[in-house]
C-alpha cells in the first residue's frame, strides 16, 4: 500500500484538514502540507505521476551505491522490466532481496521507490532487484503475484551470473509489496524452491477482509484512510475470494516452515493490527520473528526520509534484522 499519493506537498494547503492530536508536530504538519487523500476524483494516469512525484520530493538523498541497472526478463504476460541495485563489487558472492513496492497494487513503480532500494542495498550489503510488476485495476490478481513469481525464479535462476549467493535471497515490500512478498515465501515454501534465507515485510497487508480494530481506530487522519485502502483492495481482487491465502496470508492454514522474517509496523496505521497478528502467527509456528513499531508513524513512512528521520532508522533496522538472521542462518541452528 502506499502513502497519499498526492503531488509534492504544498505549504499552502489547507491547514483545516483534520489531523487527530496523538500526531507528533512534526507529522502533522507534513500531514496538512499533503492534504486529505484523493483517488476517486483523481485519474488513474494522474494518480500515478502524482504519487511518484511526491515520493522523490519526500524522499532523502540517496546513497551512493556500486551499480543500478535495469533489465527487461520473461513476464508471464510478457517483457518485465527489473532493476538491480548492487551495493559493492567483491569477489564474493552476496545475498539478495527481491522488492516489490507499495501503492496498493494500484500506483508506485520502480521509480516511486527507487530511493529506498538504494538505501536498503547501501545499509544492507545486499543486492536489491526491484520489480515493475503490472498493476491494477487494468491487471487484477493475480497478476501481480504472478510477475512476482516469475521474477523471484528469475533472480533464483540467474544467481551465478549476478554474483548472488543462491542460498541467500530473500522477499522484501511494503505495504502491497509486503503482501506480495509474504504470499511468495508460501508460494516458494508449498512449491518447494526458491530457497528463500528471509522475508522483509514492512508495514504488510495481511488479511484483506480489512475488518481488524485498527482499521476502525485509524480510519481517518492517518495519511491512508480506510476508505482509499477500500478501493486499492477493491482495485486488486476484483471478484476473488479475500480468504485465499494468496491475498490474505495471514488466512493461511500454517506458517511453518517459512523463512525468518524482519517485520516493520507503524502504530498510527490501518494495517496495525494485521502486520503484527502476522507476526504472532509466525513466531507461534516456530518462525523466527523480528517486529519492530513505530508507534509515532503513519502507513508509508518509510519513503518519507526526506522530512521523518524515522525513516532512516527503519532502513538501518531492516538491515540489522537481515545481518542478525544471516547469523542464525549460518550458526548450528541453536539461535543467535
Amino acid at each position: 500500500m502506499a502513502a497519499s499519493p498526492d503531488p509534492t506537498p504544498d505549504p499552502t494547503a489547507d491547514e483545516t484538514f483534520f489531523v487527530p492530536a496523538d500526531v507528533m508536530p512534526a507529522l502533522a504538519a507534513l500531514l496538512r502540507e499533503m492534504g486529505p487523500p484523493r483517488f476517486r476524483d483523481v485519474a488513474l494516469d494522474s494518480l500515478r505521476a502524482g504519487y511518484v512525484e511526491s515520493r522523490r520530493h519526500l524522499a532523502p538523498e540517496a546513497p551512493a551505491v556500486a551499480s543500478v541497472m535495469d533489465q527487461i526478463i520473461g513476464g508471464p504476460a510478457g517483457p518485465l522490466r527489473v532493476r538491480v541495485y548492487r551495493a559493492n563489487f567483491g569477489w564474493r558472492p552476496v545475498p539478495a532481496l527481491l522488492f516489490l513496492h507499495g501503492g496498493g497494487w494500484t500506483i508506485g513503480n520502480l521509480e516511486s521507490h527507487d530511493t529506498l532500494c538504494r538505501q536498503l542495498a547501501a545499509a544492507s550489503g545486499h543486492t536489491v532487484v526491484a520489480v515493475d510488476y503490472r498493476l491494477a485495476p487494468e491487471h487484477p490478481f493475480p497478476a501481480a503475484l504472478d510477475d512476482a513469481w516469475a521474477a523471484l525464479n528469475w533472480l533464483a535462476d540467474s544467481a551465478e551470473r549476478l554474483a548472488i549467493d543462491p542460498l541467500a535471497i530473500g522477499v522484501a515490500g511494503d505495504s502491497a509489496g509486503g503482501n506480495l512478498a509474504a504470499v511468495l515465501a508460501l508460494k516458494a515454501r508449498d512449491e518447494g524452491g526458491p530457497h528463500l534465507k528471509t522475508q522483509v515485510l514492512i508495514y504488510p497487508c495481511t488479511d484483506l477482509n480489512a475488518d481488524r480494530p485498527s482499521h476502525h481506530r485509524r480510519a481517518q487522519g492517518y495519511l491512508m484512510s480506510r476508505e482509499q485502502y477500500l478501493w486499492y483492495v477493491d482495485n486488486y481482487t476484483g471478484a476473488a475470494d479475500r480468504g485465499d491465502w494468496r491475498l490474505s496470508p495471514l488466512l493461511a492454514d500454517s506458517l511453518a516452515g517459512l523463512p525468518p522474517a524482519v517485520i516493520l509496523t507503524a502504530g498510527l496505521d490501518v494495517l496495525q493490527d494485521e502486520g503484527r497478528d502476522y507476526a504472532a502467527r509466525l513466531a507461534g509456528a516456530g518462525v523466527p520473528v523480528l517486529h519492530t513499531v513505530y508507534p509515532d508513524m503513519v502507513h508509508g513512512f518509510i519513503t518519507l526520509g526526506g522530512r521523518l528521520p524515522q525513516a532512516q532508522k527503519a532502513v538501518g533496522d531492516i538491515a540489522k534484522g537481515l545481518a542478525s538472521f544471516d547469523i542464525y542462518n549460518f550458526s548450528d541452528g541453536a539461535g543467535i
